[in-house]
């Protein structure tokens, strides 16, 4: 089956007129960050650049671009899908948005359905309240879908481990969405003083924290959301502990600080890989980079993990990768490996 699959690239939309020519033809699918919800409603008037997307469909019509709404710390959700008065006014706001800058649909970042740990409002009926706002959403997309002759996308990010399912009725959720955004990195970082990977795509032997992105593909299938619906997704990014006991390298090891962010890829490029002290080691068996001077230990995803990633799209049936997010790679690299990554399996599994 020759099908093709989803890239799909967060962008601020302050980096919007960074977004080269070159890498929009690698792009399946662009997530503008973020949309905002205010009063119940979803706001872009805080967003730049946003006139700039008539030119970029009319230059490249084959590019989906969808409105990402929400992000960490992000409120409102909670308070709008609680009664069905507000998921009316929010999916109301939805297709409003659309209309105005002629999104392709609507991308929801709920940080997270259950969980209040980023200040934000939380309820034991967020479970089944997602569900319901999802349904309002697509209704209200299908109706404007309808009279336009088109398909307007419903998609969201999720969390990838366990308390995510647990918040969710993913089964029922997944009905009303075109694809489903695993957000396999921070799986390890700011809560955690033991290091290790944050976007591994398997848990290598001797780790603490079993998650990996394979561990959280077979998670949400097992919740059931059909693999061709999911996306897993890549970080270009870094995660740092410093304070590290100069033992196996830095791997799985108690730090004198918690992950914090570290540096994003175009500096791990100029300054770190190879650089300064810093050493590259390949675990082999989590398929991820790390590197380690003797005291900071760093966790990233890079060509070669990627290379990986995309394998496992392609081998496992899943619908694509996306990757958090566009302006922390200046090196153009990344992107580049996950276009000729797809592009390389989808060959070998013609030839198969």
């Amino acid at each position: 089956m020759n099908r093709v699959h989803k890239t799909v690239g967060y962008i601020g939309a302050n980096d919007l007129p960074h977004l080269t020519r070159e890498d929009l033809l690698k792009l399946t699918h662009i997530n503008i960050a973020f949309g905002h919800i205010r009063d119940g409603e979803i706001v872009t008037g805080h967003l730049a650049n946003l006139e700039r997307l008539a030119e970029l469909k009319r230059l490249h019509p084959d590019v989906s671009v969808l409105l990402s709404v929400g992000g960490w710390s992000a409120g409102g959700f909670s308070e709008a899908a609680a009664m069905e008065e507000g998921r009316s006014a929010m999916a109301r706001s939805a297709v409003r948005a659309i209309d105005e800058h002629g999104f392709d649909g609507i991308d929801l970042d709920w940080e997270y359905p259950c969980y209040g740990e980023a200040g934000i409002a939380a309820s034991p009926g967020d479970r089944c309240n997602f569900t319901l706002l999802l349904r309002a959403v697509r209704e209200a997309l299908d109706g404007k879908g309808a009279a336009d002759g088109r398909h307007y996308m419903l998609t969201i990010a999720a969390g990838a481990d366990q308390y995510y399912v647990d918040g969710t009725e993913m089964e029922q959720a997944q009905r009303y969405l075109d694809y489903v955004q695993l957000m396999t990195y921070d799986m390890r970082g700011g809560f955690q003083v033991l290091t290790g990977h944050h976007t591994n795509l398997y848990t290598p032997a001797g780790d603490l924290f079993r998650i990996s992105t394979d561990a959280s593909v077979k998670l949400f299938e097992r919740a059931g959301v059909p693999r061709d619906k999911i996306v897993i997704g890549a970080a270009f990014y870094s995660r740092m502990w410093k304070e590290v006991p100069d033992v196996q390298a830095g791997l799985h090891q108690m730090a004198g600080t918690s992950g914090g962010y570290g540096p994003n890829y175009t500096e791990l490029a100029a300054d770190y890989i190879g650089r300064n002290g810093y050493t590259r080691h390949w675990d082999d068996e989590a398929k991820a980079p790390y590197l380690f001077d003797g005291s900071t230990f760093i966790t990233y995803d890079d060509e070669q993990s990627i290379a990986h990633k995309c394998g496992y799209v392609i081998r496992e049936g899943l619908a694509g990768i996306m990757f958090w997010e566009y302006g922390c790679d200046r090196t153009h690299a990344l992107l580049e490996a996950i276009r000729a990554g797809l592009a390389a399996g989808a060959g070998r599994a013609r030839r198969l």
